[in-house]
């Protein structure tokens, strides 16, 4: 069985003139099949491949972000809030593991209402909490340790370590990034079944000239080269066809920058536009195996 996989495979790389090739009908809808359902399923895998890449980038953007500050919430009444916000400032600048705190002026703080209040709304004649934003820079950094300090010495003091908005949002992008890889294997699946039916297709379509074959001597194997080399070569150009129409749509959908809505940066950044090219060598592979399996099952049927 090792031997005849090993020859098969080396068929399959040999050009025979065409001669093994001429069992298989050059066109009609096992053709078409095969080239449309691997160009479709392409298309589809591309599209599923930006996901699971932009979803994985940006659950390490959220986590590394969020991540890497803590903010500190401050409301008091107007005649202490200044008083607080020192204290506050001094206590958070001896914290093991974080760098220089920094108050939000009212400007930044304008731009974080603007969504909910508009861009004229004042500002300074809201009750607004004073903000002050602490990086992380260290391990020793104790989360807990600091709410217990702002508690007892600034009393109008709330930490915010974003562990509420983080694991939620970390969350829903990497069962988005499950859900794209989901996708490239239902994908791979249904491109193997589609040129499966294809193959069975050609080889009920020829069953008497496969007949006729082995009257004159021709082996199971060599007719199964013919239908594996043809199908597979089907499946790699087709795939070849929907991985370009995937990467140049992928191409012109809108960046993160140009518009803030979630999702806008899907799509390959550096080196990740080099993995597309992955997909018609998959697809090639997946016609192989899908159609020597198909041709071997059927040609053992048909006696």
């Amino acid at each position: 069985m090792a031997l005849n996989l090993i020859t098969l495979g080396r068929s399959l790389l040999r050009d025979e003139g065409g001669k093994g090739d001429r069992i298989v009908p050059p066109t009609g809808f096992t053709a078409q099949l095969t080239l449309f359902s691997a160009g479709a399923m392409a298309f589809l895998a591309v599209f599923a491949l930006a996901l699971a890449l932009a979803t994985g980038r940006l659950a390490d953007h959220w986590s590394t972000q969020l991540a890497g500050s803590v903010t500190v919430r401050i409301s008091a009444p107007a005649d202490q809030q200044d008083g607080q916000v020192q204290s506050a400032l001094q206590l958070l600048r001896t914290t093991p593991g974080t760098g220089e705190p920094r108050q939000l002026p009212q400007d930044e703080l304008a731009k974080l209402l603007e969504p909910w209040f508009g861009p004229d709304m004042p500002v300074d004649a809201l009750p607004v909490p004073a903000l002050i934003d602490l990086p992380i820079q260290g391990d020793d950094f104790d989360a807990q340790g600091l709410r217990l300090r702002l508690e007892a010495e600034v009393p109008g003091a709330i930490l915010d370590d974003h562990t509420e908005w983080r694991r939620p949002l970390v969350s829903a992008a990497k069962r988005l990034r499950m859900l794209g890889i989901v996708s490239l294997l239902l994908i791979t699946a249904a491109s193997a079944a589609m040129i499966t039916l294809a193959a069975k297709a050609a080889l009920a379509a020829n069953g008497q000239v496969i007949r006729v074959l082995r009257l004159i001597g021709a082996r199971d194997l060599t007719i199964a080269t013919a239908f594996v080399r043809r199908f597979t070569r089907r499946a790699a150009i087709g795939s070849a066809i929907g991985t370009v129409l995937g990467v140049g749509a992928v191409s012109i959908l809108p960046d993160a920058s140009a518009a803030g809505g979630f999702l806008t940066g899907l799509g390959f950044q550096g080196w990740d536009w080099l993995m597309p090219l992955s997909i018609p060598l998959i697809s090639a592979a997946v016609g192989f195996l899908a159609t020597r399996w198909a041709a071997l099952n059927m040609l053992e049927a048909v006696r």
